[in-house]
């Protein structure tokens, strides 16, 4: 990949960020020495505006965002939920609805949601949102409401560093293989199909499905099961970069302790809330599946929470996840910039 223009010299400060525009008024920073994810951005002043700030120097902001994939907006005593979706349309677009879900959350405000709402001793592995759409968020917001007890941390990764950590041979393999991604409702498991594609309409779900290339089949009970082929990369559409993009491993039963991919096995193969399989239907063999596991592990970073903080990630260049947690928590997310699946393929 091409070197990144713009990248400080200092371990800490990004003061001298040559070769992007200044943004005056604030202090730009790594959380840790070599750690260039995400960009810190601190008010030099107490009384800073944040809305006026990103309003103003939009453009700029945004060349950040597409050098170093992440920004976090730290110390702004108006960080708040109140002017999180304001902040996020300043800067991104309108938000947008959370469509095929796979993830329990709840809406706090108009198209602003919780993060997510699966027990907190729960880890959430590193993923792309929505990847496996055929639109998906360009870009995506969190926020701190109220910071975690302990740990609870969002685990963020280069997704340019994790393709070109992956070997040669099992990118090769998978861009030709592709991936696919299957999902079963109405087992003891997971999400319902009603909760998933926000309807109680059968026949909009068989539309939904037609629309956005997923193959469905009914069974009794309200029994469910959709299988959807996707590419595991994609160039960015304004840098170029090639990058990993996908839930392959995130919805890979493999990816859990052998205890609990034997328990989820007992319901057999074809029950599972979600698995992913070779695009022909395969099973990806356990080697690949690890390879990828330690890609993305190499490349996390997790910059602890603290109240009042938003972070702003391209959904394309950085992947996202979840610690584990001792309450309190909360953290909201937003949405912006539809993408669509046509325009990614590498």
């Amino acid at each position: 990949m091409p070197e990144l223009k713009g990248r400080p010299t200092d371990p800490l400060s990004a003061d001298i960020a040559a070769g992007l525009p200044d943004v005056p008024h604030i202090v730009q920073k790594w959380a840790a020495p070599g750690q260039q994810l995400p960009l810190i951005l601190e008010p030099r002043a107490a009384d800073t505006d944040l809305i006026e700030l990103v309003t103003q120097y939009r453009s700029e902001i945004r060349q950040r965002l597409l050098a170093y994939g992440g920004i976090l907006f730290r110390g702004f005593a108006d960080a708040t939920p109140e002017t999180f979706r304001t902040l996020m349309t300043a800067l991104s677009g309108e938000p947008l609805d959370y469509m095929e879900r796979t993830s329990p959350r709840h809406e706090v405000g108009d198209k602003v949601y919780t993060s997510t709402d699966y027990p907190a001793a729960q880890e959430i592995f590193l993923h792309n949102e929505q990847s496996y759409n055929q639109t998906w968020p360009q870009v995506i917001f969190f926020h701190c409401v109220e910071a975690p007890g302990a740990g609870g941390g969002t685990p963020i990764a280069d997704c340019r560093k994790i393709y070109q950590r992956i070997s040669a041979d099992t990118r090769r393999r998978l861009e030709e293989r592709k991936y696919s991604y299957v999902r079963h409702f109405g087992g003891r498991l997971g999400l319902s199909w009603r909760e998933a594609f926000q309807t109680e309409e059968r026949s909009e779900v068989e539309k939904y499905c037609r629309d956005n290339d997923i193959s469905f089949s009914w069974g009794e009970k309200e029994e469910l099961t959709t299988r959807q082929i996707r590419p595991v990369s994609a160039r960015h559409p304004v840098t170029g970069d090639a990058t990993w993009f996908n839930h392959l491993v995130f919805f890979n039963v493999q990816l859990f302790d052998p205890g609990t991919v034997k328990a989820l096995m007992s319901m057999g193969k074809d029950r599972l809330p979600n698995n992913t399989y070779y695009g022909d239907g395969a099973d990806i063999e356990p080697e690949i599946v690890e390879e990828l596991r330690a890609a993305y592990l190499a490349e996390k970073v997790v910059v602890p929470w603290r109240e009042g903080d938003i972070l702003m990630l391209d959904n394309m260049l950085v992947a996202h996840g979840r610690e584990s947690f001792i309450p309190p928590r909360q953290i909201i997310v937003g949405m912006t910039e539809p993408f669509a699946a046509n325009a990614r393929a590498l």
